[in-house]
């Protein structure tokens, strides 16, 4: 059975909880009810964090919800009536040291059955659509000063900035393409950067009794603590407030990242990456070349695109509607009227070229590649090298000043001299450099 949004949303969710100065705040609840999480579940997970630990006080065991000790203060006294738990010691004013009596040993040792998870409580899944669409990407509004600053250091065409801004303010469909080496990748991933608004995700979702692990190092930056110092304090610790999240796929993604996992082991479930993606950006790269052909791998995005909702289907079987709330940019070496049909184009409102750079160009990224390496300019060799490389020989690239450069460090390191641009490096460099490529493209 498919839930939608709306019947989701309509569980009891006390809105104030969620807001603080006209934007979503997770306040920390102040009782067992506004968690809303069940007793026996929260009463489980105690037993079975005291089974991993062995003892713990009471403000310990809180610590590791990421609840307040007065939340849990009454559960813990309520299992150690029902001779689930004993004291082992005083641990402080108005607290004791826990550890299982052999009745909540039994009592852990069969919630671990249903899952062998013991960190954060988790998140009401109604909870985390809530904070979703209050702090949707499309509230922001990101205009050429955010975006110069998040490409700074990048060479780009005068207007560039003019196409871009338009596609990051639609919070839709981005295509990037060009031949391989012009900063589509790099382009890509900074784009989060012009979006300065932090956000809170739950590290960890319940929804029909399946966890669903959410927050992921790999997609998401924990914001600087103390921005906020008294607002922190207030926060409920279940959340924890990121950089807007940039997720980045290349030829590896398949189909089944895109649907919720499964550890059959431990009984927990890993977020797909549209979850991991909501409320920043997800850069799927080297469009093309998955290990699934391009209108299936589009054929799963059309109603993400055109509806702005997806369905995960859970362990269980059954289905749930969820928000996508993310900024969808592709990237390809081939031009997209060669990938995709005009029907598919359509969802993809916005397609910008990334061209060769010109000599001019070229000249500024040598000069700041070099600086970076700490390789003495020298625009005559760099003339030199324009002149007998490129002109009428091969297109520029906007990766090829790096890659000459370092091509040049790593020859004057094996001949224990200091590294300095001089024709004879340069020839050498290009020689190491396009001939290995050059032989690939004609076999």
């Amino acid at each position: 059975m498919v839930r939608t949004l709306n019947e989701i949303l309509t569980a009891k969710v006390n809105e104030e909880q969620f807001e603080e100065r006209g934007r979503f705040f997770p306040k920390r609840p102040e009782t067992l009810e506004q968690t809303g999480l069940q007793d026996i579940f929260l009463e489980d997970l105690v037993c079975k964090i005291l089974l991993a630990h062995g003892s713990l006080s009471g403000h310990e065991i809180a610590g590791i919800l990421g609840l307040r000790m007065k939340v849990i203060g009454g559960l813990l006294g309520d299992l150690k009536q029902r001779l689930f738990l004993a004291y082992k010691n005083t641990a402080g004013f108005n607290d004791f040291y826990y550890a299982l009596t052999e009745q909540g040993r039994q009592k852990a040792l069969l919630a671990r059955e249903q899952s062998n998870y013991i960190g954060t409580a988790p998140v009401p899944f109604a909870d985390y659509l809530t904070g979703i669409e209050k702090q949707s990407i499309r509230n922001e509004h990101p205009g050429r000063p955010e975006l110069e600053h998040a490409m700074a250091g990048l060479v780009l065409p005068d207007d560039f900035f003019d196409r871009l801004g338009p596609a990051v303010n639609s919070a839709r469909g981005i295509f990037l393409y060009g031949a391989p080496g012009n900063g589509k990748t790099e382009v890509a991933t900074r784009i989060a950067r012009c979006f300065t608004e932090t956000v809170y995700i739950p590290k960890t979702l319940i929804v029909e009794g399946q966890l669903i692990r959410l927050f992921d190092p790999q997609c998401h930056t924990p914001a600087p603590a103390g921005f906020e110092p008294e607002a922190e304090r207030r926060a409920d610790q279940r959340w924890i407030r990121i950089e807007r999240p940039a997720v980045v796929v290349g030829g590896e993604m398949d189909l089944e990242s895109l649907e919720i996992g499964y550890n059959a082991q431990t009984k927990i479930c890993e977020a797909s990456l549209q979850l991991k993606g909501n409320g920043g950006i997800f850069v799927i790269d080297d469009f093309g070349r998955q290990r699934v052909g391009p209108e299936k791998l589009l054929n799963r995005w059309i109603l993400p695109l055109e509806k702005r909702i997806d369905y995960l289907t859970l362990p269980s079987g059954s289905k749930i509607q969820v928000p996508f709330n993310a900024l969808l940019v592709f990237c390809s070496n081939i031009d997209p009227a060669w990938l995709l049909d005009e029907a598919f184009l359509r969802r993809i409102p916005y397609k910008i070229q990334m061209g060769d750079p010109s000599e001019e160009q070229f000249v500024r990224v040598f000069m700041e590649a070099a600086a970076q390496m700490g390789v003495p300019f020298d625009c005559e060799c760099v003339e030199y090298l324009l002149a007998k490389h490129y002109r009428d020989i091969r297109p520029i690239r906007g990766c090829h000043p790096r890659d000459i450069l370092q091509q040049l460090v790593n020859i004057a390191i094996y001949e224990k001299q200091p590294p300095r641009l001089t024709k004879y490096y340069l020839d050498r460099s290009a020689e190491l450099y396009f001939t290995a490529i050059e032989n690939k493209v004609e076999a």
